[in-house]
Parts: C-alpha cells; structure tokens; sequence
C-alpha cells in the first residue's frame, strides 16, 4: 500500500529554465498587449500562471475578461521557443531522487506546481522528467491560488490511493515561500530548497517549513527525512 505522496513544485525546484519562463510572458504580453515590460516590478516567484496573467492584464490597466486567457495561449505558444533557445537544466539531485522514488512502491511522485497543465509537461518532457509524474498532478486554472491548487493536488492524491490521505502521508517540495504555505494549508509536510531565484535558505527557513535544505539532499538522506526505511541497491 503506498505511503506516501510526494508533490514537486517544478521551476526552482526540479529545474532551471534559464529565464524562458520569463521571456515567455515578456513575448506574450508584446503579442497580446503590446507591452513586453509589464512583468517588471511584479513578483512572479511562486505565483501561479493565472495569477500572473491577471496580474499583467491589471498592469496593463485592461479589464476585458478574455485578456488573461489570451496571454496564457501565448506564452503556450511562446515557451517552446524560449526553452530550446536557454541552457537551463535538471537541479542537484533532482533526477536521482525521482529514479529513487519511482522505483519504490510506498512512494507516488506527483506534481504541484504554478504551472498551467500545457506549460508544466512541456518543461518536464523538455528535461526528459516528465515520465517521473505517470500518478499527474496539480496545475494552474483560472481562478485558483496556491493553496486551491493544493486542495487539488490531495483530492488527486486521494482519488489515488483509493481512501483519504493524511497530511503526514502527503510532502510538499518547493523553493518559495509559496509553496510552503500552499502544503500547510492541506497539512502536508513541506521541505524548502533554496535553488530558485528569489529566495534565499534563511528566507525560507523563516517562514518555518518542516525542513529546510540549500539544495535538494541525495536519495539517501532524502528517504531517511522523510522516513523511509532504505532499500537494497
């Protein structure tokens, strides 16, 4: 019977884009408002794609109900090109652990992440981890924060494992403060790695996650926080 349920954020976490993500929304908003600077200023660490794009519609001052979708097809369209043209790569640690993981049968990877469905995959098929995720995961939709998404993720989980999960079966794996957050809120335990961007371990470790490493630990110290009895080979 599995045991427990592990849920990746994906950007900072598992990989690093090299900023396609970003130069993404920038081509889009030039595409579909014709202002690729409205990202500048905004926090984009953590929020989720509908988040941002509504974000980027209220920086633009347009309030018609179609331009968040619009920009969310265009960085789709958009994201292919950026991510064949950056060096981003897979994170310390990042592949070992999820070959680890798979290969257990007390343990589900699954995803949590900010990214809208199409954007996720395409960055994980990228960085050849996709096949990592077969059990799917939690996306970004209109209308939903972190923690709904969260929400999403543990009714996944449980559809899942057949009965409901309870939070110390469920782990939470991200680089920002949001991610922190989100797995309190559905009671999961939750381990901060200060790989992305924006924050720094102190930073994280502030906002008083269950663990909290610089990077991703080896399989090894991975299983044993998180309890998991080692197996052989």
């Amino acid at each position: 019977m599995t045991g427990t349920y592990v849920f990746w954020d994906v950007d900072g976490t598992l990989i690093s884009t090299d900023g396609a993500g970003r130069r993404a929304w920038e081509r889009a908003a030039n595409e579909v408002l014709g202002q690729p600077d409205l990202l500048a200023g905004l926090e984009t660490a953590g929020s989720s794609d509908a988040e941002i794009a509504t974000a980027v519609c209220r920086a633009a001052d347009v309030e018609e109900p179609n331009c968040a979708p619009r920009l969310l097809e265009a960085v789709e369209r958009a994201l292919p090109h950026e991510l064949r043209a950056g060096i981003g790569g897979v994170l310390a640690n990042v592949r070992e652990n999820l070959e680890a993981l798979s290969a257990r049968d007390d343990v589900v990877n699954m995803l949590l992440t900010g990214n809208v469905a199409a954007n996720g995959r395409f960055k994980l098929e990228h960085f050849d981890l996709w096949r990592f995720f077969a059990a799917g995961g939690a996306f970004s939709v209109a209308g939903t924060d972190r923690a709904g998404i969260a929400r999403r993720a543990r009714t996944l989980a449980t559809e899942h494992a057949g009965h409901e999960v309870a939070g110390e079966q469920m782990v939470v794996i991200g680089d920002t403060p949001h991610d922190i957050a989100c797995g309190k809120a559905i009671g999961a335990r939750t381990i901060a790695v200060a790989t992305g961007r924006a924050y720094t371990l102190a930073e994280l470790e502030a906002r008083q996650p269950w663990r909290a490493f610089a990077v991703l630990p080896e399989p090894a110290s991975l299983c044993a926080t998180l309890g998991l009895e080692l197996t052989e080979g």
